[in-house]
């Protein structure tokens, strides 16, 4: 699929969602946030697809919001304020939440929202280039329904700062606070993503899928006897999928298991 803001590509189980107005730094509107909304709902349901990697077209990864659709804004009633803003969070949620493993490849500025789109990836890869900022207090506003994500991703400490700051940092800064995983050099990311999607390509999907899912579970309680109960049903409960017998057989047999793919599809 493709719209005036973004597009959509297959490349074999590969999904890339590209945002697509570089004329605007591929800033938030509410077209925008409607068509990555459908994208990540509709490749997080799709069997077919195996993961997601989300790109900006032009200079910039994300601006942000757009300022135009900022100053329509101005004139929103409170019900029609708080219905925009909870479809930019619904697009947020959607992304963080997909049941498919997502990288985001980075270059250029993410500004505000755009910092928001990277912490709620599972894996960022950005360029040396990469300039980072949430800005929002900048404008007398709070970076709100991204600081789930983006306080996850940094930890509260980080977030006192940059948050209150609105200053911009470096990609070297952003790995060492955790916001993205790996810094390349220029012209190595397309290599670094597609090395990182490799890797993706090797493992069991559902199991992908069921390991993102622990991971909301276990970071969100104590080490508890529920905790506990509730981990050891899961993996008593994945080993007796078909791709858990799939899997423990295949690495037993030194073959590849029935998944094993590329992102070309051979």
């Amino acid at each position: 699929m493709s719209s005036d803001a973004i597009r959509v590509e297959m490349s074999g189980p590969v999904g890339t969602v590209t945002l697509d107005r570089a004329e605007k730094h591929n800033a938030f509107d509410d077209a925008l946030i409607a068509d990555l909304t459908d994208a990540f709902e509709r490749l997080g349901d799709d069997s077919a697809v195996r993961v997601v990697v989300l790109a900006g077209e032009g200079r910039s990864f994300s601006a942000g919001a757009d300022l135009g659709w900022m100053a329509r804004m101005a004139d929103y009633s409170d019900a029609e304020n708080l219905d925009d803003a909870r479809k930019l969070a619904g697009m947020m949620r959607a992304l963080n939440e997909m049941p498919k493993p997502t990288v985001a490849r980075v270059h250029g500025a993410a500004i505000g929202g755009g910092v928001g789109l990277v912490a709620a990836c599972d894996i960022a890869i950005a360029s040396e280039r990469a300039v980072f900022c949430l800005s929002e207090v900048r404008l007398g506003l709070i970076p709100a329904v991204i600081s789930p994500y983006v306080v996850e991703a940094i930890g509260a400490r980080a977030a006192r700062r940059y948050f209150q700051t609105a200053e911009r940092f470096d990609a070297a800064t952003a790995q060492r606070l955790g916001l993205v995983h790996e810094v390349v050099k220029d012209k190595a990311l397309d290599g670094g993503v597609e090395e990182i999607v490799e890797m993706l390509l090797r493992n069991g999907p559902a199991a992908m899928a069921a390991a993102k899912d622990l991971i909301r579970r276990v970071s969100a309680g104590p080490v508890d006897e529920a905790m506990i109960g509730d981990t050891a049903q899961r993996i008593a409960d994945i080993r007796a999928t078909d791709e858990g017998r799939e899997g423990v057989g295949a690495f037993l047999e030194k073959r590849d298991p029935a998944w094993r793919t590329t992102k070309t599809g051979s």
